[in-house]
């Protein structure tokens, strides 16, 4: 294993982990409606988890001997559901990105790469999550875009 590029691709993840602590509590801030509360609730999840992603991922960092990261990439914006559900939903697919190169970075580390795992494990049910919620919320858009113009 290739220690540097190893550390690299971690400090690479902690930097869009960071993004998400900062990205999905801003959401949560931002969004509004009758759905404000459970939408709200989704988006402080998704901080809360990315928070303790960039724990674990910093901490291996330091394990190696590397220096984690500060920086976090530019936070995604608005005000409307929709396109913070997509938002979130293209976060998470790139988080898996992420963690699928980084496992194939480390392959000889059977440790690192099932502490990995597990994190894309997570990643992944972020994706599955935010893709039936954007279906339904697109769904429910055009139910009420056809009905607007059927009256």
């Amino acid at each position: 294993m290739n220690t540097a590029k190893v550390i690299d691709k971690l400090n690479e993840i902690l930097k869009h982990e960071w993004t998400g602590v900062a990205q999905y509590a801003q959401q949560a801030f931002l969004v509004t409606g009758p759905w404000r509360q459970v939408f709200a609730g989704l988006f402080n999840e998704g901080a809360e988890e990315s928070f303790k992603h960039a724990r674990t991922i910093g901490d291996k960092i330091v394990a190696l001997g590397g220096v984690p990261t500060i920086e976090r990439n530019k936070i995604q914006q608005s005000r409307e559901l929709e396109e913070m559900l997509e938002q979130a939903l293209a976060f998470e697919r790139a988080a898996v990105e992420h963690y699928k190169q980084a496992i194939d970075l480390c392959e000889d580390d059977r440790a690192l790469v099932v502490l990995l795992e597990d994190i894309l494990l997570d990643e992944q049910q972020g994706v599955d999550n935010l893709e039936k919620l954007v279906r339904q919320t697109k769904a429910a858009a055009q139910s009420k875009k056809q009905a607007r113009h059927a009256g």
